[in-house]
């Protein structure tokens, strides 16, 4: 969000929100994650998670246990795990199918730490997790629409100035 006589500035590549009196704060994960998060049951199936991806029209799914994460369910695990060995969805349990958590982001972790850590772990989609619970997830089009955000919020601020 932009307000008035706060602007974005991006410093050695940590981007800050700074006011006109010299206050600064580093913009942070809850800013700009999707809190619409759909989660699918460890006990289910492959064909199970596929069809909620396609009900839902999203490219993943936290995987859970008693409200615990344990993993992260996206088209590419679907093209490796069952596609290209020729499996049958209905066989493959999500356990199999799933990617287990590498890490992930608190909602104050700050956007740089977050895409350094994406970028660390060569991973697409950041879950965002509080008290042991995903509440949120970053992704790659999330942080797209932040940078496009904040450049046509500084191509706005130089055209002001």
């Amino acid at each position: 969000m932009v307000y008035s006589g706060i602007s974005n500035t991006l410093v050695n590549g940590n981007l800050f929100l700074s006011n006109k009196i010299g206050i600064v704060m580093q913009e942070v994960v809850s800013e700009i994650m999707s809190n619409q998060v759909v989660t699918i049951d460890s006990t289910k199936t492959a064909l199970d998670a596929a069809l909620l991806m396609k009900e839902k029209r999203i490219s993943s799914l936290i995987v859970q246990d008693d409200d615990q994460p344990l993993g992260i369910i996206t088209e590419r695990d679907f093209v490796k795990r069952v596609c290209a060995d020729n499996k049958k969805s209905s066989d493959v349990k999500i356990t199999e199918l799933m990617s287990k958590i590498q890490t992930f982001a608190s909602p104050d972790t700050p956007v740089d730490v977050a895409v350094q850590r994406m970028i660390n772990n060569r991973i697409r989609r950041l879950p965002v997790i509080l008290n042991g619970k995903v509440i949120g997830i970053i992704t790659v089009t999330d942080l797209a629409k932040e940078l496009r955000r904040i450049m046509l919020t500084q191509g706005i601020i130089e055209l002001i100035d």
